[in-house]
């Protein structure tokens, strides 16, 4: 059989503690999980880290492991006498058989072959990212996810499954927030409960608002006249539109608050909406449209600049 050498595999020495190799599990097994790697090998390398981290997390099976020999990654090596027939009795190879397998599968002790009870292991929990809308933490709703997740095929050895999950995002929920699905994580071994399955909540970006905690915050475009002369506009919110007083004389940068038609919050509070003046104008005129301005330029007295100097030193 080929040899692989858990060690190497996990990036640690031999003499690695417990909690080394606890660390450096969880830096490889995010770094190379098929949700995150963009390895091309990734799911290969996932898997193989997955194995490693078996072995040497128990410390029986770690003892195991390190007085069936050092043998160099992929070498030929002969694993005690009378594991070929337990583990094979139709006489097959062991070629690129992992160890770590090995002793998951027949439950022995690699020191004397003999069989021994596995101790219970509770599953990993896993944490994936699920997009949502600005709509969907507001009014709540479910949402379809679909996660990697590693599992156990038919000959009890360790593979990785796409699942499907529906959840319900709640009423109030933010950005970042962490859903927990219990029992819905990695397969407990030897009649151990699943692990847990987090779901991070991950805002998309919004067309119109900006967030800020539970207000929100949209530009609310005026043309130069209705600036000056006050309008009524009709703004979208969340929650439906509604009609907003523009008042004359408003200016670029002004902030107009609409109470309770930001987010809602779990206690039932809703933050503000706030509409953020910006004068547009328009970027070409007719004839027409021109002849107006220039008459409003002679009747008119005021000055945008009243600072900088006189208009006949500008010229």
């Amino acid at each position: 059989m080929k040899h692989k050498d858990h060690y190497q595999t996990m990036g640690v020495e031999r003499t690695a503690s417990a909690g080394e190799i606890k660390q450096a599990y969880r830096k490889l097994a995010h770094q190379y999980h098929p949700d995150i790697s963009k390895d091309a090998l990734g799911k290969e390398k996932f898997q193989e880290i997955g194995a490693a981290y078996a072995v040497l997390k128990d410390p029986e099976r770690r003892l195991a492991y390190d007085q069936l020999g050092k043998a160099p990654t992929g070498a030929d090596f002969t694993p005690p006498p009378g594991w070929r027939n337990d583990a094979n009795p139709n006489g097959g190879g062991f070629d690129d058989v992992d160890l770590g397998d090995l002793f998951a599968a027949f439950g022995r002790s690699a020191r004397s072959g003999e069989a021994r009870r596995p101790s219970p292991a509770r599953g990993q929990d896993f944490e994936i990212s699920a997009a949502v809308s600005l709509e969907q933490i507001h009014g709540g709703g479910e949402i379809e996810v679909r996660a990697n997740l590693p599992g156990v095929d038919t000959q009890g050895g360790p593979n990785l499954a796409g699942r499907t999950f529906r959840i319900v995002v709640p009423v109030g929920a933010t950005d970042g927030q962490r859903l927990r699905l219990a029992g819905k994580g990695g397969p407990g071994m030897h009649g151990a409960q699943a692990g847990d399955l987090y779901v991070a909540l991950a805002l998309t970006p919004h067309p119109l608002y900006r967030v800020d905690g539970r207000d929100l915050y949209m530009d609310l475009p005026l043309a130069p006249w209705e600036a000056v002369l006050g309008a009524v506009i009709r703004v979208p919110t969340l929650d439906g539109p509604v009609e907003l007083n523009v008042r004359a004389g408003s200016t670029g940068g002004q902030r107009l608050r609409l109470p309770k038609r930001g987010l809602r919050a779990p206690d039932g509070g809703v933050g503000a909406l706030y509409a953020v003046i910006v004068i547009k104008v328009p970027s070409t005129v007719s004839d027409a449209e021109r002849a107006l301005y220039q008459q409003l330029e002679a009747a008119s007295d005021y000055q945008a600049r009243p600072h900088f100097p006189h208009k006949e030193m500008e010229k």
